[in-house]
């Protein structure tokens, strides 16, 4: 039976991913379509699954390389469509209920302290009083959006001025107040990529700021980490119920902090720094789930 693979982007053109990607999948022998899940049509009696006239529960494996943002309606549709297919047997990577976990950073937060992995100081509220209280606790801190990446819309907040200014703006929004004690990092932190029970590479990204992603101007560097690091990643990943990650580490004295875990990482900035082919070790992983379905 021919293998056929769908990747969900979040426009339906082809990347830089995609393109690392398409060599990797050619040898394999993968028929491969791009998909958008703003075109997704569910249909009832018989119950389908569309995008177009693709009927999408004919695929082995839905690879997830991108969500656009929407309405919440919009979202809960989406993330139900891919729960529908994941239950209808497509292998769906990563699983959306662990995209739902990870795109919520208290939640990963919350998930990672359970099990035992260190993460900052971290209070989560909708009310203005309990985010003074956990400013004057800490004393410096970094507001962060809920639900975010790259680095964008984190505030670095040491002073009782700003704070007031920071929280009353984001009261008057109806944000949610995520605050996280600032970790002090000399400017770098890592990227640590995680395929499977394997982490295949790690980069130190050094800023111009504390903020070091990459796209706030972070330079990249290859480096290897210690072996009890490299476990608590990839207990990091088993813990959200991923199979491939990105996880964001802080380094401070001789202590470790996990800051995030990405559900749909990027390597473009890793591949940079690394002679490691990411994209085909993914793709290997990929190959071997579905042999393993194929088995069962």
């Amino acid at each position: 039976m021919k293998k056929k693979m769908g990747i969900l982007t979040s426009n339906k053109r082809s990347g830089w991913h995609l393109e690392q990607l398409k060599p990797a999948l050619l040898t394999r022998d993968w028929e491969v379509e791009l998909f958008s899940c703003s075109e997704f049509n569910m249909q009832l009696n018989p119950c389908r699954l569309l995008s177009g006239d693709k009927n999408l529960e004919k695929l082995s494996v839905l690879l997830i390389r991108g969500i656009p943002a929407g309405s919440l309606e919009q979202i809960i549709f989406r993330m139900d469509s891919l729960h529908y297919l994941a239950k209808r047997g497509v292998r769906v990577i990563n699983d959306p209920g662990a995209i739902e976990k990870t795109v919520d950073k208290y939640y990963t937060s919350a998930l990672l302290w359970e099990a035992g992995l260190p993460a900052p100081r971290t209070v989560v509220t909708e009310k203005f009083h309990l985010a003074m209280s956990a400013f004057l606790e800490m004393g410096d801190v970094i507001v962060k959006p809920l639900f975010g990446s790259m680095g964008r819309g984190m505030v670095r907040v040491s002073d009782l001025d700003m704070a007031y200014r920071v929280f009353t703006a984001l009261r008057e929004c109806n944000y949610v107040f995520y605050i996280q004690e600032f970790i002090e990092h000399v400017r770098k932190d890592l990227r640590v990529m995680v395929i499977g029970d394997k982490v295949i590479a790690a980069m130190e990204r050094i800023g111009p700021s504390w903020k070091s992603n990459i796209h706030q101007g972070g330079e990249a560097v290859a480096i290897s980490i210690s072996s009890d690091l490299g476990r608590s990643c990839l207990q990091a990943a088993r813990v959200l119920g991923l199979d491939y990650a990105g996880v964001d580490v802080i380094i401070s004295g001789d202590s470790y902090y996990m800051l995030e875990v990405n559900s749909i990482p990027a390597w473009q900035a890793l591949q940079g720094v690394t002679e490691i082919d990411i994209a085909g070790s993914l793709v290997d992983y990929i190959e071997l789930q579905y042999e393993k379905g194929e088995g069962d």
